[in-house]
């Protein structure tokens, strides 16, 4: 077969190594077809044999993820993952990666990463409630990282704030490695309003196929192949393939949609995002085992004299396309007129599984669906365990010197002073976290907490009892208060907010890629259990989550290596915690001039809270109140940020992770906080106890009084700022102290007493340190935003 391509004078060659095509998958292509595809075709097959389209280098791990447990309702495979909560309540979530975009255009990049993720939301009949981020970025004393990152930043709260999402959490990490090639994950949060999800599985012979949202132009063409290759000096000749976005296009395509979608008439829909008008048609078409037809002539346009080339690839953003019930066009064209939106019928469902485009009454198009979508190239790669990593096996903290104790103090402002510690108050101030008024813990605690607010009908509660009210009731205002909800701006809740209860979700994002690159496997199951700890925290249970897999080039046997582990890793802490992975995203080809990223698996945990009043977040309370230590205390530097601002390096054992021990813990807060018997909970992790005990203290200007353990032989710089796992620091009323202590014993979860909370002093007695809360705060609140002064 390979002859075909040198005897025919008719092909491209040129084409098909720019397209990023090899040679066994043009081949492939022929075969499946059975003739020669045509320029449009072969670009068409280029976007969808991407990584970014098929996962062509990571399907044959994903399949070792768990994906079922008793909340799932929709798995891997659909445009978000499901949950349902009972009551009628479902919750679909996604997190994806914009990271390619972002390292060339950071402002739209970051844009148009959360407004993807979106529309993954609300494509499934999802009304968006909070958003999330997850940020790497390089060295801040560059400029170039300035750059990226205020513009990735202003990006996301540019969307976010326009859109009316609120942003809850997220976590950004800076090193070195991601100096040129940035990472931008953006999670979405939806409440399921219509009564069936929305699927995008076409179907029904005959059935008109409608384009709704945004005009098509030329941006964002090749998207999706730009996102499945690494960078080079030249990447900035990509601009356009970075997408444009516009938030308040959205914002009415998100109304509208909900809309069409509870009308009933809507068999299928898909978002037009990575590989446009290729991607949504062939996959509905695909997963529907049918074909479609569409006419490029009738595509709403902003551009004139576009190629079919262009039409087919082109990722113009708010864009959606939807199968409709013949004979219901009208109706649906009627909403989105009156959102202002374009809705035109460019085709409709056929016999057969064939994609077929017209464009000037020629047929231009005509390949099967499947053969885009089913049959992709898949690869197992080539594993080595990397050199590195055999190296750092034999580190040995014993050669680090101990802290001294006189270096203790330094060394903590150092860290509070640190990118990867300090306050990301300067990131976060510029999102909106109170939009849609359902946000009871926000950022810059271990976890984001919305309320999940009645979307029909009103609620009266005059005892115990709930009782349904028809939104037109006619009730009195005595005893009324307002609540706004996404189905209708003003609902009255008859008694006082006390008497309903109302269930909540905790989000967090997580992934400590310094401990996924000393060791992809280990790092990956503590990615997984930082995130149910930090939900935890909050005194949710963790139930499900969805992933970020961001890699380099899978090519590269060490790569392949990596990701294999961090797969493994992922798996069993999934499996550990009962925590399915419902979907996300893999992002590979990290990579600058053949210099990959670290591995940065990033996880989204979603937690169930069955009474929203009851969450804590992570800030002592009041001076007097009891602060203990849950988990063990152990003799550890390796990985820590402490270990890297000393040596310089990212070096040294990751810590060691115990299941039981951190599945007790975890359990050990939840089921303190359901009893009310405490104030405050704080995931002990970057940074160690003493960073942990200041940030819990920040947040009110309260200090704390502690003394060191006397009877252990841990080093002292490992007993402040190792960052030894399965770690709660929490703050309780003196009054619960036996009762909080009955209960840990009960469930044999190990705790010390370290201290309590003080008006306004760091106190450590055995080390002679006092220093006020005060001068730590500024030198951790400023820190990140110096950088930009």
């Amino acid at each position: 077969m390979t002859a075909i391509i040198k005897e025919k004078s008719g092909i491209n060659k040129e084409l098909i190594r720019k397209l990023k095509l090899s040679t066994d998958e043009y081949l492939k292509i022929v075969e499946l077809i059975g003739r020669e595809p045509n320029d449009i075709e072969l670009h068409m097959f280029s976007v969808m044999w991407s990584e970014h389209c098929c996962y062509k280098n990571s399907k044959v791990l994903l399949k070792e993820f768990p994906t079922k447990n008793k909340y799932v309702a929709i798995g891997p495979g659909e445009n978000a993952g499901v949950i349902d909560l009972g009551a009628g309540i479902k919750i679909a979530f996604k997190i994806e990666s914009h990271n390619r975009p972002t390292a060339v255009e950071p402002f739209q990049g970051a844009t148009t990463g959360v407004g993807g993720i979106l529309r993954d939301i609300f494509t499934m009949g999802a009304r968006p409630i909070a958003v999330l981020d997850s940020l790497r970025f390089g060295d801040l004393n560059k400029s170039r990282s300035r750059f990226l990152f205020s513009g990735a930043v202003n990006g996301i709260a540019h969307y976010g704030n326009c859109t009316g999402i609120p942003n809850i959490g997220g976590e950004a990490y800076f090193y070195p490695t991601y100096n040129e090639n940035p990472l931008v994950n953006a999670m979405a949060v939806g409440l399921i309003e219509t009564d069936e999800i929305v699927k995008s599985n076409a179907s029904g012979l005959g059935n008109p196929v409608l384009y709704v949202g945004s005009k098509t132009g030329r941006d964002g063409l090749g998207g999706a192949s730009f996102a499945s290759s690494g960078l080079t000096d030249k990447s900035h000749k990509d601009r356009p393939a970075v997408q444009v976005g516009d938030p308040f296009t959205e914002k009415v395509l998100i109304e509208a949609c909900l809309e069409a979608f509870k009308t009933g008439h809507i068999i299928s829909a898909q978002d037009m995002g990575a590989a446009g008008l290729t991607c949504s048609t062939s996959e509905m078409a695909a997963k529907g085992g049918v074909g479609i037809n569409i006419d490029l002539d009738k595509v709403p346009i902003r551009t004139e004299n576009l190629t079919p080339i262009e039409y087919m690839l082109s990722e113009s953003q708010e864009r959606m396309l939807f199968v409709v019930k013949a004979g219901f066009e009208k109706e649906i064209s009627e909403i989105f007129k009156k959102w202002g939106l374009d809705s035109v019928q460019i085709g409709e469902i056929t016999k057969g599984n064939n994609v077929t485009v017209k464009h000037k009454n020629k047929i231009v198009v005509d390949i099967p669906a499947k053969a885009l979508v089913n049959d992709t190239p898949v690869y197992k790669r080539e594993v080595k365990i990397p050199d590195y990593y055999k190296e750092n096996q034999s580190f040995d903290q014993n050669l680090v010197p101990d802290l001294k104790q006189d270096e203790v103090l330094p060394m903590l402002k150092d860290l509070l002073a640190s990118p990867n510690i300090c306050s990301k108050k300067w990131i976060y101030s510029k999102y909106d976290h109170d939009v849609q008024t359902n946000t009871v813990i926000k950022p810059g605690s271990s976890a984001g907490l919305i309320r999940i607010k009645p979307l029909h009908d009103v609620v009266a509660s005059t005892s115990k009892k709930c009782v349904a009210i028809p939104n037109d009731s006619r009730i009195s205002d005595r005893d009324c208060f307002v609540a706004n909800t996404p189905r209708s701006p003003r609902l009255r809740l008859v008694g006082t907010g006390n008497d309903i209860a109302t269930k909540g979700l905790a989000v967090s994002c997580d992934g400590n890629s310094a401990y996924v690159y000393l060791d992809p496997y280990l790092g990956s199951k503590i990615a997984v259990a930082e995130a149910a700890r930090n939900v935890s925290c909050i005194g949710a249970k963790p139930i499900a989550i969805t992933d970020n897999l961001n890699f380099g080039n899978p090519e590269k046997p060490e790569i392949y290596w990596q990701m294999s582990e961090s797969v493994k890793g992922i798996k069993e802490a999934c499996i550990e915690f009962n925590t399915p992975v419902t979907g996300g995203n893999v992002s590979l080809y990290n990579e600058t001039n053949g210099i990959d990223i670290w591995p940065t698996p990033v996880i989204g945990m979603v937690g169930f809270i069955n009474d929203v009043t009851l969450g804590i977040d992570h800030s002592f309370k009041k001076a007097g109140d009891v602060i203990l230590l849950l988990g063990k205390q152990k003799s550890e530097i390796g990985a820590s940020e402490y270990l890297y601002l000393r040596t310089k390096q990212i070096k040294g054992r990751v810590p060691e992770l115990d299941f039981n021990l951190e599945k007790i813990v975890q359990l050990s807060t939840r089921e303190l906080i359901n009893k009310k018997l405490i104030k405050s909970a704080n995931d002990c992790s970057v940074g160690g106890l003493l960073i942990t005990l200041c940030k819990s203290a920040f947040q009110n200007d309260l200090g704390f009084v502690i003394s060191l353990p006397t009877n252990t032989q841990s080093r002292l710089d490992s007993l402040l700022f190792g960052e030894t796992q399965s770690r709660i620091i929490i703050s309780i009323d003196k009054s619960n102290l036996q009762a909080v202590e009955k209960h840990l014993n009960k469930l044999k979860c190990p705790y010390q007493t370290l201290g309590e909370v003080t008006d306004g002093n760091v106190i450590i007695n055995s080390l002679n340190i006092n220093v006020q809360i005060s001068e730590l705060k500024d030198i951790w609140e400023k820190a990140l935003g110096n950088y930009f002064n």
